[in-house]
């Protein structure tokens, strides 16, 4: 029977603009599928958590499998809090709280939309290893990611950890150090295939 994965989310599946001359994760991804599946790229470089919505006319109609990377952008927005003054640790804590319980509310009610459609749907955490990444966004990353995997296991939605997937420097993009580079989106691609492929 044939089979049709959708990508959506962010520059984490739509990495063209990075890697010049290709190829991009949906290229990788398209090489690994037997004859009878195809891959659609509905993901948009930039997008946050908001802006899934958006993408949910472009699913094709016989889409049988979802696949989700979204939130690092969200995560890059959360940046300014970090320059928040805070005259206790408590304090600073308190405002992370803050971004947390945003991301939380708006997560969630993408998940549940996109569950809506009635199709085994996949999600991925945001990747951590990004070379010079600072501390802080580091640390502030964790709040994101712990979101994406309790609302997705709440949920019984399938996880890939990409903090697993795209961990050397030479998965980066020379073009931009935080999107997949040729390599990554190797990586990225097969963890898709590994997930989707065995359902």
């Amino acid at each position: 029977m044939a089979k049709h994965i959708a990508l959506l989310g962010d520059s984490i599946f739509d990495n063209q603009a990075y890697v010049p001359g290709g190829p991009a994760v949906i290229d990788h991804l398209r090489t690994l599928l037997p004859e009878d599946w195809q891959a659609t790229l509905v993901a948009r470089d930039g997008d946050l958590v908001r802006h899934v919505g958006e993408q949910m006319p472009y699913i094709p109609a016989d889409a049988t499998h979802l696949v989700l990377s979204v939130g690092g952008n969200d995560a890059l927005h959360a940046i300014e809090v970090l320059s928040r003054p805070a005259d206790t640790v408590r304090t600073a804590v308190l405002h992370l709280h803050e971004v947390r319980a945003c991301f939380r509310r708006e997560y969630r009610a993408m998940l549940w939309m996109l569950l809506d459609l009635k199709k085994p749907l996949t999600v991925c955490t945001i990747y951590d290893a990004v070379p010079d990444l600072p501390p802080d966004l580091l640390t502030t990353l964790c709040i994101f990611n712990d979101t994406i995997t309790r609302e997705a296991n709440a949920a019984g939605v399938p996880v890939i950890d990409l903090r697993n997937v795209c961990t050397e420097a030479g998965d980066y993009s020379t073009e931009s150090p935080i999107e997949p580079s040729r390599e990554g989106g190797r990586k990225i691609a097969e963890a898709v295939w590994c997930a989707v492929g065995s359902n």
